[in-house]
């Protein structure tokens, strides 16, 4: 072949506004052979310039031709991807082979069918994809040949004819592809040229775009609807922390897209790893995708869009990994019941959980496919290739020496009795897939062609977009004896089986039907089994959940995961999220759950810290009834007149009442006693130093005013001495008397007094509503008495004790003053102890008691046991004038100065 100028032409060829530019040369000479055609095809898809270059021969040893009078094109994975570069790998027998011979048996029964295309046969040009995209994108260029117009006005043979050039088949519509990658690489050139294309197998979400893909259709729902069921399913197992694995590839990358979309607005669901596989993955990669799977082992489940290649891989990395149980896989229908993938890896396949499109056994193919042979069946080309790999035996070829290690095919074996057979899960629709496209076309022909037979010419040239609509049209019962449609986006309504891969309690291990999916899930657990054979659906959760009193700490970005917190201290859990304090009248439950009264507590008679006190108090009260009656018996002697009689009998009065106070803190609260403890808490004190104070500063006036005069000091008289001590009482009393005034007194519930960190040790204290600076405020008047007291006793500390009851008083006040110095500290140093109101109850009431037993025991007691065991001493003595009183309590103090001026010390008449 020749050429009178540049061969070839260039062409530029524009179709429906996409810039498509050919460069075509292809003649037929007489005298010389077919050329190879060379193709070179430049597409813009997506924004993106893919260059594609084919080469094929007229004849395509790689494709098969079944005549017709109107041809539908066919791709199918007749073989796996090639390793290393190379297009091709080896045979797949379920997902190949049973497809595209579903393909042609669908053929068969539509043109022997008179009522479906009457006088019209339906042809078919059949090619391998090998499993991938670009490489299936080069075979379809076989199927836009014919609608290339190309120029050969300057092609001469080398006689100077012009070449004889046969007219490729037109391929009217496709059926195919098996894999989404490859179905959407096809749907963008054959949407340029305007062939229908109806997929038995792509699922990919991304071709339900009617604006990109407007030329494809599918009989098998959409992975969207796929993705659904698969979150029904997690969601009906009780799991919501999930993996995912995706082929790289539209199918398995749109596929998880979907399930993490639809996962994101329904919730619920947390997405742990998101793994893809490498199209071309390295040594050792699956290895490192179960590495990465383990990095969140909680994530048990794993939702898996793979090939069946890539599935294989995985199960044996996990074998490897000695993980075998561990994951519990959720299969798209790339999976479905297929035995390919699980072969000898059936122990980590176990309880693997798989949905496929709703399907039935087409028992006209089976028959079909076990009859077939090497004889009856040299259409399929791949067919001998598929008898020694199902067969594992060799055919004899000239020139090829048989392999030794196998062992000869004799033709006579048979499938299904000499092999394994059983019908691969998607021959239903490959077969409604051809349908749907034939009764399109009887449709077409009913309406273009009335009661014409055979192909007219309103059919010559199939407008492809006419026929597709007629396909979106088509309602009809397909080979499983479900409706098949389309909607407006050219989809199959969404149909699904679940399956679950058992082994064990199963005469038969293998896929087993555990529910359906039809817009809503059904699935039946009672039917499922996991690893080993266990009945209990194994966990896959992020965290498991909180115990009874412990709140969720969510992990931020994973709505799935939190951390477990009690509710401590005085919390108790309103919500899962949420823990509150108790009100103050609560503590809350064992379990944290809701909140219980406080117990009530006060201070009970039985208790250490009562009986102490009240032991003290009544033994005071005993030694002080005892000093009254003795005063009172011996009312007229000398000690007890000396002693001043009015006053004395005051100052017993309130060391009777200081013990008495003891009782009233201990008693029940109530309004009775707590008005009480008021009034006699102060009282008691107030009454005891307002007539020691008086008793003080009576002798240090006289003694003052006798350093002075020998007139006496005024207000002096036993009742001048009465009167000046109530005078002070009374500050006390009209103190008390605001007070009831100001705020009533009553009893209150002290919730945070004895409220320690553990709340099982909470109470709520009953008592008076007297706080410690009201206990302080209380006894601080009298505490001034005290002071003032302990001054004049210091100033008249000179004083002979023969003439005063200076002495003793400042005794007694010392001692007083050390006691109440070291009750401050114990009092408040208790403030923080669980049982600071018992300890410091005890504190105040024993402090008391001790300093009345002190005012007793160093004023009364001596003058008592004179009256009692030395009356002899109790006798009148001379009288003496207030100047010889005076003098003789002055004489010591001018002795003393005389001695330590050197001079002789003259010592007082101590006789009366």
């Amino acid at each position: 072949m020749t050429s009178s100028g540049p061969a070839p032409s260039s062409l530029p060829l524009h179709l429906h506004h996409h810039p498509v530019s050919f460069w075509i040369g292809q003649s037929l000479c007489q005298s010389s052979p077919w050329p190879r055609l060379l193709l070179s095809l430049c597409i813009w898809i997506g924004g993106q310039v893919v260059q594609v270059s084919a080469s094929h021969q007229h004849f395509h040893p790689h494709s098969i031709k079944i005549p017709g009078d109107i041809t539908l094109g066919g791709l199918f994975p007749i073989h796996a991807r090639g390793p290393h570069g190379l297009p091709c790998g080896e045979l797949k027998k379920e997902k190949g082979i049973h497809r595209m011979e579903a393909m042609l048996y669908a053929l068969d029964q539509i043109n022997s069918d008179a009522e479906l295309l009457p006088n019209i046969t339906l042809g078919a040009r059949i090619l391998d994809t090998c499993s991938r995209d670009t490489y299936a994108l080069e075979q379809s260029l076989t199927f836009v040949q014919a609608l290339i117009q190309k120029d050969t006005s300057d092609i001469r043979c080398s006689n100077g004819e012009p070449p004889l050039i046969r007219k490729p088949e037109r391929v009217v519509g496709v059926i195919g592809a098996s894999a989404s990658s490859v179905s959407i690489m096809v749907a963008n050139i054959l949407r340029l040229f305007e062939i229908p294309q109806v997929s038995y197998a792509s699922t990919a979400p991304e071709l339900s775009d009617n604006n990109r893909y407007d030329f494809f259709s599918r009989v098998v729902p959409p992975d969207s609807y796929q993705a659904q069921t698969m979150l029904d399913i997690v969601k009906a197992l009780g799991w919501n922390y999930v993996s995912t694995l995706a082929s790289e590839g539209n199918y398995g990358e749109s596929g998880v897209d979907a399930f993490m979309q639809i996962s994101r607005e329904a919730g619920g669901v947390c997405i742990a790893q998101s793994v893809k596989i490498p199209r071309e993955p390295t040594v050792g990669e699956f290895d490192k995708i179960i590495k990465r799977l383990m990095e969140t082992s909680n994530a048990r489940g794993v939702i898996i869009f793979a090939n069946e290649d890539d599935i294989k891989r995985v199960l044996e990395a996990a074998k490897r990994a000695n993980l075998t149980g561990h994951f519990l896989f959720v299969g798209s229908d790339s999976w479905g019941a297929k035995s390919s993938p699980i072969t000898e890896l059936e122990d980590v396949a176990e309880g693997a959980v798989t949905i496929l499109p709703k399907r039935a056994s087409i028992d006209g193919f089976d028959q079909y496919f076990t009859s077939r042979s090497l004889e009856n069946n040299r259409r399929n080309i791949w067919f001998n290739e598929f008898w020694e790999d199902d067969f594992r035996c060799k055919l004899t070829r000239p020139g090829i020496k048989l392999d030794p290690d196998k062992k000869k095919c004799t033709g006579q074996e048979r499938i299904g009795r000499d092999s394994l057979y059983e019908q691969e899960g998607k021959v239903q629709f490959v077969i409604d897939a051809v349908y749907a496209v034939a009764f399109a076309l009887h449709t077409m022909h009913q309406d273009l062609c009335p009661g014409s037979s055979g192909v007219c010419s309103n059919m010559d040239p199939v407008e492809g977009r006419l026929l597709l609509d007629y396909i979106r049209a088509v309602n009809f019962n397909g080979s499983a004896g479900t409706t098949v449609l389309f909607n407006e986006n050219g989809d199959a309504p969404g149909r699904y089986d679940i399956f679950q891969f058992q082994l064990t309690n199963h005469s038969h291990p293998g896929y087993r039907v555990i529910g359906q999916w039809t817009n809503n899930l059904r699935l039946n657990l009672e039917e499922m089994q996991w690893s080993g054979g266990d009945k209990s659906v194994p966990e896959s959760i992020c965290s498991f959940p909180c115990k009874p009193g412990e709140r969720k700490k969510m992990v931020k970005g994973v709505p799935c995961c939190w951390h477990c917190e009690l509710c401590d201290g005085y919390q108790y859990q309103v919500d899962e999220f949420t823990c509150e304090t108790c009100p103050s009248d609560m503590r809350p439950a064992p379990n944290r759950t809701t909140c219980r009264p406080t117990p009530i507590i006060k201070l009970e008679w039985h208790s250490p810290w009562a009986l102490v006190p009240a032991s003290i108090a009544m033994l005071g009260i005993l030694a002080t009834s005892a000093v009254v009656i003795t005063f009172i018996r011996f009312n007229d002697t000398p000690i007890v007149r000396a002693s001043g009689r009015e006053l004395s009998y005051v100052l017993l009065t309130g060391i009777f009442l200081i013990y008495l106070i003891t009782f009233l803190m201990i008693a029940e609260p109530g309004v009775v006693a707590c008005a009480l403890r008021r009034l006699l808490l102060g009282l008691g004190m107030a009454i005891t130093y307002s007539a020691m104070l008086t008793k003080t500063n009576r002798i240090y006036r006289i003694f003052e005013q006798g350093k002075r005069s020998v007139t006496p000091p005024k207000f002096i008289s036993p009742t001048s001495q009465l009167i000046i001590t109530f005078i002070l009482i009374s500050v006390q009393v009209l103190g008390v008397f605001l007070w009831f005034a100001a705020i009533p007194p009553h009893t209150i519930i002290d919730y945070e007094e004895l409220r320690p960190p553990n709340p099982d040790l909470a109470r709520g204290i009953l008592k008076c509503d007297m706080s410690d600076l009201s206990i302080i405020c209380c006894l601080g008047y009298s505490i001034v008495l005290m002071v003032t007291c302990t001054v004049y006793a210091v100033k008249s500390r000179g004083v002979p004790e023969t003439f005063n009851e200076a002495k003793p008083i400042g005794f007694t006040m010392y001692t007083t003053c050390i006691i109440w110095l070291a009750f401050v500290p114990i009092f408040f140093g208790t403030a923080q102890s669980t049982e600071k109101m018992f300890i410091q109850t005890a504190t105040l009431t024993v402090s008391m008691s001790l300093s009345a037993f002190v005012s007793l025991g160093m004023l009364y007691m001596p003058k008592v046991y004179v009256i009692i065991f030395h009356p002899e001493q109790n006798v009148q003595k001379r009288k003496r004038s207030f100047k010889a009183v005076v003098q003789a309590a002055t004489l010591p103090q001018k002795s003393l100065n005389e001695k330590q001026n050197g001079e002789t010390r003259i010592e007082p008449d101590r006789s009366q």
